[in-house]
């Protein structure tokens, strides 16, 4: 408690090397706050934009789907491999896909057609919720279908309009049916805009001619289970199927995201090491401008380490003061960024490796946005307050007191 004392005394004789030296440190932390919320609101918000609207934590596929897509290539008896999977805490939801021809007046197109389950398709994803115009879809209306926003320009279809498609059923005849845009959905990923036309699971059965089967189940696990956990129990539960991860669907994006986390520490290292050479200057100052007190400190007893001690608490009392203050500063325009966000309206509509951008770039506020630059700052200003403190720990009391 005296070193305590002492150290906060000695930062009060020279009142102006420790205000700059605390500001520094401030400005510093908070652009390392402010940052961290920024790259961790990018990545959480792209990896949710990827899990939610298009990949979900798992997917089951029959074994050799993914490689050469088909028709024939299903997932038998989905409904029973549903009901297990929810039966063991998991949400889950069947997909069906085809593809074929979309026309509209004498505009026509390639299209991948849709088969959602539209009781359960909410617990595994948010497109529901991703209609820019008109309405998602009603099982009471099974002749009404939603389209991609690139689809749909492309067709110049508008709510209400005819929609023509034409494919080829399962039992190998000519399937043709004749649909209402009932809504056009926003930017969700490129396979979705480009071609999307999402009808109901019974419209695409009956359009189909596939009474049976799904291509696709998306799994998304409890929050409180790690992802490796979740696989390895959803191949028990599915047997003889393919089930893979959203990492190893996406590893490209997986890599990606690892990637930015790695060059957001980086940012934190260089800034910290900046400001680590600052605090380096001041407490060396601090050392050669007390020379004569240490050697007096020394003579009346004080040893080598308790003058190292002394220095490191000043550093800390420096550092903790500025962590205060530099974290209040930081949570009001945290907050803002988190609620808010920054528009970039010109981001709309585009992609990033078949992911959709969202244009409102929001940070994220958790304990992590504050902890990792402030235990950064602390290392690095222990490492730089180490130099001057063994200095001034090995001074010669009688060579100090005659110092000038």
């Amino acid at each position: 408690m005296r070193l305590t004392r002492m150290a906060w005394r000695n930062l009060g004789r020279n009142r102006r090397r420790t205000t700059v030296t605390v500001a520094a440190m401030t400005l510093s932390l908070m652009a390392m706050i402010l940052y961290s919320g920024l790259m961790t609101g990018y990545i959480r918000g792209a990896q949710r934009n990827l899990l939610d609207l298009q990949l979900g934590d798992i997917q089951i596929h029959a074994p050799g789907y993914r490689d050469k897509p088909s028709l024939y290539a299903r997932i038998e008896a989905p409904d029973r491999l549903v009901s297990r999977l929810r039966g063991q805490g998991f949400r889950a939801s069947a997909y069906l896909l085809a593809g074929g021809l979309a026309a509209a007046g004498d505009a026509s197109a390639g299209a991948t057609f849709y088969g959602i389950d539209v009781k359960h398709v909410a617990t595994v994803s948010s497109l529901p919720g991703q209609v820019l115009r008109g309405e998602w879809l009603d099982p009471r209306r099974p002749r009404s279908v939603v389209v991609g926003r690139r689809l749909a320009r492309s067709l110049e279809i508008k709510l209400g309009d005819e929609l023509v498609v034409l494919t080829q059923g399962a039992d190998g005849s000519m399937a043709n049916e004749l649909y209402r845009v009932r809504g056009v959905l926003k930017s969700v990923n490129d396979a979705i805009d480009r071609t999307g036309v999402l009808m109901t699971e019974e419209a695409f059965r009956e359009l189909m001619v596939l009474p049976e089967g799904a291509h696709r189940v998306v799994v998304r696990h409890p929050k409180n289970q790690q992802l490796e956990a979740a696989v390895a129990r959803v191949r028990a539960l599915a047997p003889g199927l393919e089930v893979k991860t959203w990492r190893e669907l996406m590893p490209t994006l997986a890599s990606m995201f690892d990637t930015v986390f790695a060059v957001m520490y980086t940012m934190f290292l260089i800034v910290s090491i900046a400001i680590g050479i600052v605090i380096l200057n001041a407490m060396l100052m601090a050392v050669f401008e007390r020379i004569r007190e240490f050697g007096v400190l020394k003579a009346l007893g004080m040893g080598p380490g308790k003058v190292l001690r002394l220095i490191l608490c000043e550093a800390a009392l420096q550092t903790g003061l500025a962590a205060g203050i530099g974290a209040a500063l930081a949570t009001p325009f945290l907050i803002y960024l988190a609620r808010v966000g920054l528009h970039m309206d010109r981001m709309a509509g585009i992609s990033v490796m078949g992911m959709a951008w969202d244009p409102v770039w929001r940070a994220e506020v958790s304990a992590q946005t504050f902890t990792g630059p402030i235990l950064t700052l602390g290392f690095v200003v222990l490492v730089a307050v180490l130099y001057p403190g063994i200095k001034a720990a090995l001074i010669r009391p009688v060579a100090a007191m005659h110092h000038r």
